[in-house]
Formats: C-alpha cells, structure tokens, sequence
C-alpha cells in the first residue's frame, strides 16, 4: 500500500472538472463578495478545504484538482492529513492557540520539548533555533543576528556598547547604526518586507516603489541542460560566478556581513548550484568572515530527496544559519554558534518571537516525514516522475526545455517557449484538472507533496502530454 494509500484511503483517483471555465460560477460569485475586503486578484480560485483529500485540493465549483503547487510549496504531506488533524486536536494546541504566549518572557512549560521535536530534523551541524512567523521574518532575522555577530565580533562579543553608539543609533546613523551589507544573488527571493526585499532580485513586482538598501548582487550559475552533456561550460560558470562573489568580498564599500542564497533559486526560475559551487561559496565566507546563511524556505523539508536541500552539498564546515518556513507550516532559522545569540536580552525579540501553535504543527510534520519515511518515498517518486518528463522533453522539445532536477525528487521545473505559452499552458492544466504553478519568466515548476506517488504521477505526465498535444 503506497503512502498516499495508507493515510487518504478515500482519496480520488482522478481529478474532476465540471465547470467549462476556471474559475467556474461560484469561484467568481465568492471571488466578487471576497474583494469588498481583500484584494483578491491573484485568486485562482476558490478552495474548499473540507472536500480536498490527499493530493487532490476542491474548489466551490466542485472541481477537483490533482495539486502539484501544494499552496506554493507550502504543503508537505496533503489536505486533511490525519496525523496533523490529531496534532491539532491536542492539549498542547488548545493552550498555544487559546493562551498564545509571549515566548521571550513567558514561556510554558512544553516549549522545549515543542522546539526538541523540530531540532530532531535540523540540518547537519545545528543544534538551536529562533522561531519567527513567515520565510521573509525568518530572512530578515538571519540578517538581524548576522549584522549583530558582525559588530560583537569587532568590538568584543562581551564589550559593552559606547555612548557614542547608543547617542548616534537614535538618529540611524553611524557608529550606532553602522553601513553593511548582505549579499544575495541576481534571480533570488528571500521576501517582500523590507531587508528581505533588498535580497530579493527575482520580479520587479515583488519590490518597486519600496526604499532600498543598497547591498550588491552577485550572479547565480546559469548552468546548461543536460548537466552531464556539459560539464565543462558549467564547471567555468561555477568559477565566474565565484569570481564575481570574491570581487565583491573584496571591494564592496561596505562590510559583507553574510551571505544568503537558495539552494535552488525557486521564484527566480527553479535555478541550479553545483556542490562544487556551494562549497566554493563556502570557503569564500570563512576567507573573508562573513557568515553564510542558507535560505531553505522553499526547498527544505524532503522535496529534493534530503531533509535539507542543502545537505546535498556536504558543506564543510556548516553554514551559519538555515532558515525555514513553508513546508514546515512554521517559520524561523537553525544556527549552532553560542555567538550568534546577541550579547544582550531584547536585540532579537518582539511580542511572540514565533507561534507554538505553527511549531506543534512543524514538530507533527517532521515526525510524520521520519516515521513514514516520506523523503525515501520523494526520491523514488521523483526520479520515476523526472524519466517521463524526459520522454515527454524529446517529444516536445520547444514546450518542455531545459528539464531541471534530476536527482532532486519531486523538486523538477522546465522552460515553456514563452511567458504567453507557460501561461496558456497552466490554465490549459487547471481545465484539465491539474494545479500546477510556474516561476520566473517563463518556467513551470513542480511542488507536489511528500505523499505524492506514481500514480498520481502517472496523471500529470498523461495531462502534460494531452496539453501540449494541443498546441
């Protein structure tokens, strides 16, 4: 009995469409009640969570999708997943959600074993924790302790703050509020709010019209496809791309306090780093002492066939922060340096410093990923899943280019020809009965759950092919 089996023995066995159009009728009706008090624009529907089951999400229409977007990434193991629903029906839950606490000062008396159960999965080589609220809080965090490491590090880890600096941190200026930066990569995402959308360099959309600060942009590797037809082009790319890492360590006007890249660069287009690329990174950081932080928002948590994407990479030494949200359905970063907790209470902090109602859910998750061996399930799932894509890439080779992921499970995108062509190709999905998302410019992106398996594989490669036959 597969996975999916086991836990949604009433799962669909095929997606449904009753509407000629998506969004149908009602989906609209809600849609124009819903944007009297929200802006509902981006909606491609509307959901109805209670009739959704498994892999397959139900819209008010009653149009049942097979879901390969999972909530962008965001869903690890399926709608109205048991395990979560008992999860959420326990003591602990009553009090997180009824008796939210401010954790920085009072914390209950579960919260260690509620953060022990998510540290049971952290990353290689971290052992602590500071929980936040959503994948751009958890970024803007990393660089809160980043900069603070920077100056302890420089004036003393126990040295005492100069009048000089508390006089002048009151008028943002320096010493108090001294220049650094932190260096991201052209095509990234680390979020909307104001130091993340600094990082951030994948749509104009996603930043415009909000000051900036001025931090510099290196290039992520723009690698070729098949990986294994062109090796030689991608081992230089590697070496430019870290070239232009050094020069910017080394001549940036402004301390590099940290670096924060993706493991795979996923709103940007579903963009590559080799190992050797990432541990070039890596030496590079320790070179210059700046602190590497590893933006796992989007792809920790199984869906590349390792707990951590990142972990593909055997970096050594580890990075000094990962941070997380998305899959986990909660949010924060993993670090293990003592030095990067600041040398004063109240530096990083705010009224909940996270939510243990998310965490209990994130604990549930990763138990339930360990227990049912989900990542091994990922792996077996996705390479099976990658060999069709590779069929239908031959077949289609306009349609269906640069086929990205292998060896990374489920976590597989392609290039359509065009914006207009990856568009039409996603609303041709939905009416035939598969959600499914797009990235970048032009690129379709996978995000299935964990508890996707060949059979619901077998669906999507069969709807690919009847869609592009089409054209």
């Amino acid at each position: 009995m597969s996975v999916s089996e086991t836990y949604y023995p009433s799962e669909p066995t095929a997606p449904v469409v009753k509407t000629s159009v998506i969004p149908g009728p009602e989906s609209k009706k809600q849609t124009e009640e819903l944007s009297t008090v929200f802006d509902t624009r981006p909606v491609y529907f509307v959901a109805d969570y209670e009739k959704s089951n498994g892999n397959y999400i139900a819209d008010v229409d009653g149009n049942v999708y097979l879901d390969v977007y999972a909530q962008i990434a965001s869903i690890a193991l399926g709608y109205n997943n048991p395990a979560l629903i008992e999860a959420a029906k326990s003591p602990e839950m009553i009090r997180a959600l009824v008796e939210r606490p401010a954790l920085g000062n009072f914390p209950g008396k579960d919260f260690k074993q509620i953060l022990d159960n998510i540290l049971k999965v952290a990353p290689k080589g971290q052992d602590k924790i500071w929980s936040g609220l959503s994948g751009a809080d958890a970024n803007e965090l990393a660089f809160k302790a980043a900069f603070m490491h920077y100056q302890a590090k420089k004036r003393g880890y126990g040295t005492s703050f100069s009048e000089e600096e508390e006089t002048t941190t009151m008028l943002n200026q320096s010493p108090g509020s001294p220049e650094l930066a932190i260096l991201s990569f052209k095509r990234a995402f680390h979020g909307r709010l104001f130091a993340s959308a600094s990082a951030t360099c994948s749509k104009p959309i996603h930043k415009i019209d909000l000051p900036s600060f001025k931090w510099p942009k290196a290039e992520y590797p723009d690698y070729k496809y098949p990986l294994d037809d062109n090796a030689e082009y991608n081992d230089a790319e590697d070496k430019r791309c870290l070239a232009i890492v050094e020069d910017i360590l080394t001549n940036w006007h402004a301390p590099i306090a940290a670096i924060i890249i993706e493991p795979i660069q996923s709103e940007g287009g579903d963009n590559h780093g080799s190992a050797a690329f990432f541990q070039g990174l890596r030496d590079l950081t320790l070179k210059y002492g700046s602190l590497l932080i590893i933006d796992e928002v989007q792809t920790g948590v199984g869906a590349t066939g390792t707990m951590w994407a990142h972990e593909h990479f055997n970096l050594s030494p580890a990075p000094d922060m990962v941070t997380f949200s998305k899959k986990f359905q909660s949010a924060g970063y993993f670090f293990h340096d003592p030095e990067l907790v600041p040398n004063y209470s109240y530096r990083q902090f705010n009224t909940w410093c996270g939510d243990p109602a998310r965490m209990i859910i994130a604990g549930a998750i990763a138990k339930e990923v360990v227990d049912k061996n989900l990542i091994a399930n990922a792996k077996e799932v996705g390479n099976y899943l990658f060999g069709k894509l590779e069929g239908l890439s031959k077949k289609y080779p306009t349609e269906l280019s640069r086929l990205r992921g292998k060896g990374r499970a489920t976590f597989i995108a392609w290039d359509a020809s065009s914006s207009e062509a990856r568009n039409s190709f996603l609303a041709k999905m939905k009416l035939n009965g598969v959600n499914v998302g797009g990235c970048a410019d032009h690129s379709i992106r996978l995000r299935p759950t964990l508890t996707f398996g060949k059979k619901h594989a077998d669906i999507l490669v069969a709807t690919i092919d009847k869609v592009l036959s089409q054209n």
